[in-house]
């Protein structure tokens, strides 16, 4: 198998693309280690994991963070190491700052940098020859004052930013009065388009696309993360994501939220250059290790049926349901949805994942924060500044 004897390190152990990766590559033989900052995050319960080692908090503690992940490294013996959530940008500044004894599966940081931002992305696939939606950068009062007007017809959102968190949606004019942009800070402005949003998850090499996963999201947490997942396919969001993926010659994970119109246009909106939840679309460690870790062929996915949490469908579906009177609809889609949690013969994360919440519903009451923003607190990067 391609994974065999190798030891691989994957970050971001708090997350369920984590768990699924580690089972992948665990599958295909390979040695995974995981690490992150919570103590009891769901992905060091599996059967998959090796070792879980605990690190220093990146974006308060940035540089024992990368002296704890080389320190880990060399321990273990590590040869490839695999963020999923947004501690790969601080592991891109530790591999920029110092020698690592293994390889990082991400761009350099300035590329990371740029797709991340929700401004210089859609300048990026415009100058690859993307349709994009018009999009305004502010990073001053004035800037905001430009577009005051047209407010009912754009989408603000900050430039660095992650689950539509403070976004705000067609508002009315005196909306935009809490908006204090800054040139450390910036934010966007960005046409509203009608359509059909479209999730993409994509595994890339030297640009050359190994995985694929097209996905929507019928329930959310909140306005953001969706918790309820079913699979799509559309030959023009393939299109675009090729198109960026082979004009950057990206390595490793990244992600896409993509507007389909009713034309069939396929529009970018922003990019997060990590994984997400079309991941567990895939469930053949061969097939995936021998196409992401090795030279195989793409693969495609092999999960028909809806993804989800069911921990997260009752404490944010339901409501919504009930709010919404869909409650029909709602146990429908629990039946439905294939819990993305069970594995053969590993149950340990799906229990552990009570242990997991109550840690994070417990920095989110210390911190007066959601739980959505509690459950990335540590890792989130918002620019260069």
């Amino acid at each position: 198998m391609p994974g065999a004897d190798r030891t691989i390190l994957i970050t971001g152990a708090r997350a369920p693309v984590a768990l699924h990766l580690a089972r992948l590559l665990h599958g295909a033989g390979a040695r995974v280690v995981l690490a992150d900052t919570p103590a009891r995050p769901i992905a060091a319960a599996s059967k998959a994991c090796a070792r879980y080692h605990r690190l220093p908090p990146p974006r308060f503690a940035p540089q024992e963070y990368a002296e704890a992940v080389e320190a880990l490294i060399r321990a273990e013996g590590i040869e490839l190491t695999i963020p999923t959530c947004e501690e790969v940008f601080y592991l891109a500044l530790a591999w920029r700052g110092r020698t690592m004894p293994a390889r990082l599966f991400a761009p350099d940081i300035d590329l990371l940098a740029e797709v991340h931002n929700k401004h210089s992305f859609i300048r990026l696939a415009e100058r690859l020859g993307a349709a994009v939606p018009e999009t305004t950068l502010l990073s001053a009062r004035g800037d905001v004052e430009a577009v005051r007007g047209s407010s009912r017809g754009l989408v603000f959102k900050p430039a660095w930013s992650r689950f539509a968190s403070q976004v705000l949606l067609k508002p009315q004019p005196e909306a935009l009065d809490a908006i204090a942009p800054s040139p450390a800070m910036p934010w966007v402005a960005q046409r509203f388009i009608e359509g059909e949003e479209i999730s993409a998850y994509a595994v890339a090499r030297d640009g050359k696309l190994k995985a694929l996963a097209l996905y929507r999201s019928r329930y959310r947490a909140g306005k953001g993360a969706g918790i309820f997942f079913e699979r799509v396919e559309d030959d023009a969001a393939r299109a675009l994501v090729e198109r960026i993926v082979a004009g950057t010659a990206w390595t490793g994970q990244i992600s896409f939220d993509l507007m389909r119109e009713a034309s069939g246009r396929v529009l970018p909106l922003e990019c997060n250059p990590r994984a997400v939840s079309g991941l567990h679309f895939f469930r053949d460690p061969a097939r995936f290790a021998d196409a992401v870790l090795a030279d195989g062929a793409e693969v495609r996915p092999d999960v028909v049926m809806p993804q989800t949490v069911r921990l997260a469908m009752w404490i944010y579906g339901l409501p919504a349901a009930l709010r919404s009177g869909e409650l029909g609809e709602f146990r429908k889609a629990m039946l439905e949805g294939e819990e993305l949690l069970d594995w053969p013969g590993d149950s340990g994360p799906v229990k552990a994942q009570w242990r997991a919440f109550a840690e994070i519903a417990g920095v989110a009451l210390r911190q007066r924060i959601s739980l959505q923003a509690a459950s990335t607190r540590d890792i989130e990067w918002n620019g260069p500044d």
